[in-house]
């Protein structure tokens, strides 16, 4: 994953989450970064007309606010700044992201979850169910993470959906770019009281799924993998290990439109209880500019 990310900022702990997590990712994958402040378009309800000299107050800030979020970025790390007007906060950074033709959203949690942990707010939402690039979530608390300390690892949630190997291709291609490990993992929730033969089955399955997955994977690239059993997906995650520098990668529903996401029920039930960062993709490639349709 090279080329642009676009960081969602606001000026609260959550905007600096994202900015932590999207200067990490770009200084581990040799990206620049665009930092993003949306501000309500000129097509705005009647309840709160257009005020020049209001809209020119609110502009100011949200530039002092881009710069005080830009003094968190490494020097080394290519870095613009852009306030933005649009009918939605995740619109205007979906119509960033199309402009800059960038490869990933970032956005922190709402204010008020657990740190290190996820808590989707309105923005994180309305992007999970409507954006055509990956998305990636700062769970609170990672803006104490240094910038500059890498990315260790990938993990990739997979499965044999329709979907799997656009998930497995971004998951390569970020643990490519930044130089992680890559682990492949299958979550599966045993109903505990069905014993021995529940979990052989569950094995099996997994087993096929790295099957599948392996032989996906280029010559010379080998990967980690692992099940994760439990009575629940929540159970079988947190029972996994995290590294502090590593990132998950998860699919979209296969309920989603075609080149859009669409969080899962598997995805968002591993957000209550992963303590790092994970990127969300869509189940289809978004064509590139240019490309035939």
């Amino acid at each position: 994953m090279t080329g642009r990310i676009i960081v969602g900022y606001t000026a609260t702990d959550a905007g600096a989450d994202a900015v932590a997590l999207g200067a990490r990712l770009a200084a581990a994958s040799g990206s620049s970064l665009t930092l993003v402040v949306v501000l309500p378009g000129e097509d705005r309800s009647v309840i709160t007309p257009p005020d020049a000299a209001y809209d020119r107050y609110l502009q100011e800030q949200a530039e002092v606010w881009l710069a005080d979020a830009s003094a968190r970025v490494p020097a080394q790390i290519p870095l613009d700044t852009e306030v933005r007007f649009g009918e939605s906060f995740a619109e205007g950074l979906i119509d960033a992201a199309h402009d800059a033709d960038a490869s990933l959203i970032v956005v922190g949690a709402a204010n008020g979850g657990l740190r290190g942990r996820h808590r989707l707010g309105t923005v994180a939402t309305e992007l999970l169910h409507s954006a055509d690039v990956p998305v990636a979530l700062a769970p609170e608390g990672a803006r104490r993470v240094d910038p500059l300390s890498g990315i260790t690892r990938i993990t990739a949630a997979i499965g044999l959906r329709p979907g799997a190997d656009v998930l497995l291709d971004e998951s390569l291609a970020l643990a490519a770019a930044t130089g992680a490990e890559l682990r492949l993992v299958s979550l599966v929730a045993v109903d505990l009281p069905a014993g021995v033969a529940a979990t052989e089955s569950a094995a099996d399955h997994a087993d096929e799924v790295f099957v599948h997955a392996r032989s996906a994977l280029p010559k010379g690239i080998d990967a980690d993998a692992v099940v994760g059993l439990g009575d629940s997906i929540e159970d079988a995650a947190a029972h996994l290990s995290w590294e502090p520098g590593e990132i998950a990668v998860v699919g979209s529903s296969r309920l989603a439109r075609p080149r859009r996401l669409f969080l899962g029920s598997t995805a968002a039930k591993m957000l209550h209880v992963l303590p790092v960062p994970m990127i969300v993709v869509p189940r289809t490639r978004k064509k590139k500019k240019g490309a035939g349709a």
